[in-house]
């Protein structure tokens, strides 16, 4: 495609902003998106954290918290397009469900498939316990039922090559229903159980999405990640970055923030010789119009 479409996924689920520099306050959160905006991002993804002094390193599911860090973007980005998270474990959904109802995106996270979701240190002991992020189809189907009903766009997440295969099967069984724009793959690459961040298996993976449909990828990791965006653009998928996703350039240094992870995904979008979506052609090109 020749248009590329910047997501910013601007601050993620759990990082502890005592260590890293995301934001968290709605103030916080509408300035790193303006950065990114103005850098070129027309989608801007958003996690809440909890707010107060030692709170921050903590989701939030709070809609008041949601509506409040949603205003605050679109006050500081017009026209922008929230995309939001709904990534939980277990079988209460409440919470996302809430927000979205709540906000009403044009467009929202919906995972659309389980993972033991690990990773193991060089000594051999678990990073975390072990988990399973557990995605079955009821609970995507929970989901889509209140995107439908909210006008809102489902961005199938993608993290390993089955899911992949199950989104083309969801949609050949009419679970993404008419007015919920193109069906779209987010290609999750870099968890450490999922899919790596490898530019050949990125290659073949087109072949297993629905006709018609658009796809982008999700690159998690150090300065590794950045031939594989350059792989992205040069192949028509669309691209995104953050402080969710990332902290380093390309270079290998830390970025100052997600306005200067979005200006270096433009560039990756301009040397494959496309052009950089505004919002309302992101919107054309995603069908939400």
């Amino acid at each position: 495609m020749d248009k590329a479409i910047l997501t910013c996924a601007l601050t993620g689920v759990l990082t502890d902003p005592a260590q890293h520099p995301v934001p968290v306050t709605p103030a916080q959160m509408a300035a790193e998106a303006r950065d990114a905006f103005n850098a070129g991002a027309s989608v801007m993804h958003v996690h809440v954290r909890q707010q107060g002094a030692g709170m921050g390193h903590l989701p939030s599911w709070d809609p008041d918290v949601m509506e409040d860090v949603v205003g605050a973007i679109r006050a500081a980005c017009p026209g922008v397009i929230i995309n939001l998270t709904t990534g939980v474990v277990g079988k209460d959904i409440s919470g996302p469900l809430d927000c979205i109802r709540r906000i009403k995106p044009e467009i929202a996270a919906c995972n659309a498939g389980s993972l033991n979701y690990l990773k193991i240190k060089e000594n051999g002991q678990w990073a975390w316990p072990p988990m399973v992020f557990d995605n079955p189809v009821a609970k995507v189907q929970q989901f889509l039922d209140v995107m439908a009903e909210c006008g809102t766009h489902p961005e199938f997440e993608c993290f390993d090559v089955g899911i992949v295969r199950s989104v083309t099967m969801y949609i050949k069984a009419g679970m993404l229903k008419p007015g919920m724009g193109r069906a779209e793959y987010n290609l999750v690459m870099g968890v450490a159980s999922g899919m790596p961040c490898d530019a050949e298996l990125l290659a073949l993976l087109p072949r297993w999405m629905a006709p018609d449909s658009i796809w982008q990828s999700t690159l998690i990791g150090r300065s590794e990640i950045w031939p594989v965006h350059q792989k992205t653009a040069d192949m028509g998928g669309m691209l995104r970055t953050g402080l969710e996703d990332t902290f380093y350039l390309p270079n290998g240094t830390r970025a100052s923030g997600n306005g200067a992870l979005i200006a270096e995904l433009a560039l990756c979008a301009q040397r494959a010789g496309r052009i950089i979506a505004n919002p309302e052609e992101a919107r054309t090109l995603l069908k939400l119009c």
